[in-house]
């Protein structure tokens, strides 16, 4: 039997437990970057290496090696396990990789392998609960008697989910939003979430951006208090703090930044990826660029540009983008900037 954990935390954890088999981490970040769809596996792995080696501070040979056994993991188990249980939550970063691995197994996993799902978003006396990594060993142990095995009809969903994730269209996400989600039943909810990461019709930030601009602009100031406000206000993301990093990194680039960071006398920072240091030292502050933007009296996009990866969607063209807007809940295909 093989357990495939999403992250470390979970998998030492596990380990500690009363639970037969292996215990495997899924290490990757495919919330962020790009996930281009219809890549043959090499190409595929060279490109995300090539994102979480910029992004993440891994070594770019290091991090290729590391995707490529995993890839090898998951095509051993496949083969060879009786049983392979999938450990995950209701965020979106646990929930773009489950559908990823659904996919992947329904392209790969032999019909003599059980395939079976542990996916929770609540735990008894977890009153404010945000995933497994909070759990103990035995508290862990206790939810592996309710797995299920994964039914055809969540791996159709989750298929198709992850070719809507993946398309340079992202109505096509829409589109699976208007059908029955029911089989995966966190699914509706994250990818709503991930579609909220769109530039806004208001000022051009997505959601998140526009959620750590706000916590700034009321006063929470350094990266740790920073990082908790966010992680309690929108735990649907299941960010780490890798992630929203990268995030205020956006907002503290281009002609006119929206965040200034102070402690700091050159701007190299803004290269690295997140380290002990820059937690301890970063101090936050919204400039009026970000005032004016945060108002809806400015647009982000049109200040700075913008170039990143929401899935299969390339974000880079201010005048030809895909922007959100939350009146209507909807996404519209934007020539330019609509501020209110």
């Amino acid at each position: 039997m093989l357990h495939i954990h999403n992250g470390d935390s979970t998998a030492n954890t596990a380990r500690e437990a009363s639970l037969p088999g292996e215990h495997f981490a899924w290490r990757e970040s495919l919330i962020t970057g790009p996930t281009i769809a219809g890549l043959p596996t090499d190409e595929w792995q060279t490109m995300r290496a090539r994102h979480l080696s910029a992004s993440y501070g891994v070594e770019l040979q290091t991090c290729r090696k590391e995707l490529g056994a995993q890839e090898e993991k998951l095509r051993s188990a496949a083969s060879t396990q009786e049983e392979i249980v999938l450990w995950f939550e209701h965020d979106l970063f646990c929930q773009a990789h489950l559908v990823y691995l659904l996919d992947w197994f329904s392209n790969h996993n032999s019909v003599d392998t059980k395939l079976s799902l542990i996916c929770i978003g609540e735990f008894p006396g977890k009153e404010d609960f945000h995933g497994l990594g909070e759990l103990t060993a035995d508290e862990l142990s206790s939810l592996f008697p309710a797995r299920r095995e994964v039914t055809p009809e969540q791996l159709a969903l989750a298929t198709a989910a992850w070719r809507a994730y993946c398309s340079v269209d992202p109505t096509a996400i829409e589109n699976i939003l208007l059908t029955n989600t029911a089989a995966l039943p966190f699914l509706d909810t994250a990818l709503h979430a991930h579609l909220r990461r769109f530039p806004s019709t208001a000022n051009g930030l997505g959601h998140i951006e526009n959620r750590a601009l706000q916590f700034i602009a009321e006063g929470v100031q350094d990266f740790a208090s920073l990082f908790n406000h966010f992680s309690r206000a929108e735990s649907i993301y299941g960010f780490g703090d890798a992630q929203l990093w990268l995030a205020l990194r956006q907002l503290c680039e281009g002609p006119a930044p929206l965040v200034s960071v102070e402690n700091f006398q050159s701007d190299s920072w803004r290269r690295q990826p997140l380290t002990p240091e820059l937690t301890r030292q970063a101090r936050f502050r919204i400039t009026a660029a970000g005032e004016a933007t945060l108002a809806h009296e400015a647009d982000f996009v049109i200040l700075n540009g913008i170039d990143e990866w929401l899935g299969g969607v390339h974000v880079h063209d201010p005048e030809c983008l895909w922007r959100w807007d939350e009146s209507t809940a909807c996404l519209h295909y934007s020539s330019g900037p609509a501020v209110s």
